[in-house]
């Protein structure tokens, strides 16, 4: 905690931190209310009776006293005697609460075994993220909300699939058990129909187990709007507003309430820091998405100058440096959405805010419009071809690109396949284009995710009270083989597409005539690296198309999403291994005549060399 104090009771027990901490004499208890007069801790351990525990001034705003009665498990709030009346409030440091107007809980935060676990994450240009929603993420029960334990139930269908990261949607305490989890009120606390702190600990050791790691999707923008302790929190308040947490003034406002952090406040800053630095180091996630980081930054979602929040900056620069200094293994993902080197640029830079990286607008919305899109002709072939090349801060993997998000499939949006036929994804022309896109997404360069029941040709659009519909892993079990070949040459599972993890692109052919896309991917080149991506969008088959290829010799066909295997319904066009010839074609050396079906993705490299 950077306040200069009295810390009289800490330094008797050599205690740091706030909220309530654990220790062998008991439990210490410190929280920041500058404008209370008088501040106790009530609970079990003292029959909910003010003035029995009280807590000494330290200076600053900060209050503190050790309670030797209470232990891990009791409830508890804080009792604030202030100018605007008599107060109970919960901890705003709390790790667990019994429900979101409930009480919070003494958490114990070294409890839990974590056993052997020492996980490493994958290296960033090799993960395969997977998006889900805790509260939907089960075996569809009308009325009942998914937690933390029924997830781990399904990390061996995830580790089959192939991913080897999750994101989780917020699982912070937030009002009721039915939410997206952008309304965190309490954010310290994982949300109490989830499980709670030691479920998603529970969790985060299974994943880990099974090579998976965790991505933890944090709200800084905005708090709450509803069931807030810290609302007002100690009584004070300017114009109505948020009190001591909050701006209290035109800053406050965003498009979900004037509850915007105050982050030119010091106090709010290091709460913000702390809650940070507190999954990566005691709950051991491997990752932080930080989302719509534009409100953050911004006072508004555009690039107005005179909007600008330097105090937004530079929080976030404190906490990517923070990042960066102990854990640069782990990587930290903006939600910005504008498509600014900025973003992700060295915090070196000038205006560097040092993000590992930042989710593509410029690659989602030009490939869903391609994808939905029901005329061939419409079809913008430049626009793939743009999407494909982008990249930030001149490296490839500082951008996750993907065609279905929370965000993408709500909201007025659906599912792709169901945005190309309304009522009735397992039609042809879903499934085929819905394949093709997510061939795009595990061959460009970037860091590919698929979102939540994609794979499983989930249709609609997401909500919180739409469980995934697991009878589908049986109907599409082949479509989801699609998703698990294409991971499989993602990751170079056959040590010959070590390319689709390498920063280079090249784009062999863009014909707006034909509606084919053709590039290729390497690392540092050669056998076994050079991979080359065919793409037809068009309902056509052509079986004598010319394409110039990197280098000569016996190129081998890895994938053919047209493959009957795949789908009953799909043609399994003759599409094979090739052997090159020599001539000058789309300005490479060699060239091949070969075949692709309507709506078709291939993939072909070469044999390492022994």
């Amino acid at each position: 905690m950077n306040n200069q104090t009295n810390n009289t009771i800490s330094e008797k027990i050599n205690v740091d931190g706030m909220g309530a901490i654990v220790h062998n004499e008991g439990v210490f208890f410190r929280v920041w209310a500058p404008n209370a007069q008088e501040v106790s801790v009530i609970g079990s351990f003292n029959d909910w009776k003010p003035n029995q525990a009280v807590l000494e001034n330290e200076g600053n705003g900060y209050w503190s006293t050790n309670v030797l009665e209470a232990k891990a498990g009791d409830e508890y709030k804080y009792y604030l005697k202030t100018p605007s009346g008599e107060l109970q409030r919960n901890d705003p440091y709390a790790r667990k609460l019994t429900n979101s107007v409930g009480n919070s809980i003494v958490y114990d935060q070294n409890d839990f075994d974590w056993e052997k676990d020492n996980f490493q994450m994958p290296t960033w240009n090799k993960l395969v993220i997977y998006e889900l929603h805790v509260g939907t993420y089960h075996v569809k029960n009308k009325g009942k909300v998914g937690d933390f334990y029924s997830l781990i139930e399904k990390l061996d269908y995830l580790k089959d699939l192939g991913i080897n990261a999750i994101e989780v949607m917020p699982p912070f305490e937030f009002p009721g058990d039915f939410s997206w989890g952008y309304n965190p009120s309490h954010p310290f606390a994982i949300e109490s129909s989830y499980g709670g702190p030691d479920a998603f600990k529970a969790f985060i050791k299974a994943a880990h187990e099974r090579g998976i790691a965790v991505i933890l999707d944090v709200v800084y923008n905005h708090f709450g709007p509803t069931d807030m302790d810290l609302w007002q929190f100690d009584g004070w308040q300017e114009n109505g507003m948020g009190g001591i947490y909050f701006y209290n003034d035109w800053r406050a406002t965003t498009p979900w309430g004037e509850t915007r952090p105050d982050y030119g406040r010091p106090e709010v800053r290091q709460y913000i820091r702390d809650n940070a630095m507190m999954w990566l180091e005691e709950f051991r996630v491997d990752g932080l998405r930080m989302d719509m980081t534009p409100y953050i930054r911004n006072v508004k979602a555009n690039e107005d100058s005179g909007a600008t929040l330097q105090e937004g900056l530079s929080l976030i620069r404190w906490i990517n440096s923070d990042v960066a200094k102990k854990f640069p293994w782990k990587i930290i993902i903006a939600e910005d959405l504008h498509g600014l080197d900025s973003i992700t640029d060295h915090l070196g830079n000038e205006c560097g805010l040092g993000f590992g990286s930042q989710w593509d607008a410029d690659f989602v919305h030009p490939i869903r419009k391609v994808l939905i899109e029901q005329e061939d002709e419409n079809r913008n072939m430049e626009s793939i071809c743009l999407a494909l090349l982008n990249k930030y801060s001149g490296d490839t993997f500082k951008r996750v690109i993907y065609t279905e998000s929370h965000d993408e499939v709500s909201n007025g949006k659906a599912r792709v396949a169901e945005e190309i036929a309304f009522d009735n994804v397992n039609n042809w022309f879903s499934k085929k284009r819905a394949s093709l896109g997510t061939a795009l997404v595990m061959t460009t360069g970037g860091i590919p995710m698929l979102f939540q029941g994609q794979e499983l040709l989930e249709d609609k659009w997401f909500s919180d009270t739409d469980p995934i519909d697991w009878t589908r892993a049986e109907k599409f079990k082949a479509f989801i083989g699609l998703h698990k070949d294409l991971i499989k040459l993602r990751l170079n599972h056959y040590n010959n597409t070590e390319g689709l993890s390498g920063q280079n692109t090249q784009i062999i052919r863009v014909d707006e005539t034909h509606k084919i896309i053709v590039f290729q991917r390497w690392c540092k080149g050669g056998k076994g690296d050079n991979t080359v991506v065919i793409l037809n969008f068009s309902n056509k088959f052509y079986d004598d198309l010319d394409i110039g290829f990197p280098q000569g010799g016996l190129w081998k066909l890895r994938f053919n999403s047209d493959w009957e295997g795949y789908d009953n319904d799909f043609a399994n066009f003759d599409s094979h291994q090739i052997n090159t010839q020599a001539g000058n074609y789309d300005n490479m050396q060699h060239y091949a005549t070969m075949s692709i079906a309507a709506y078709t993705a291939l993939i072909f490299s070469q044999d390492k060399d022994e």
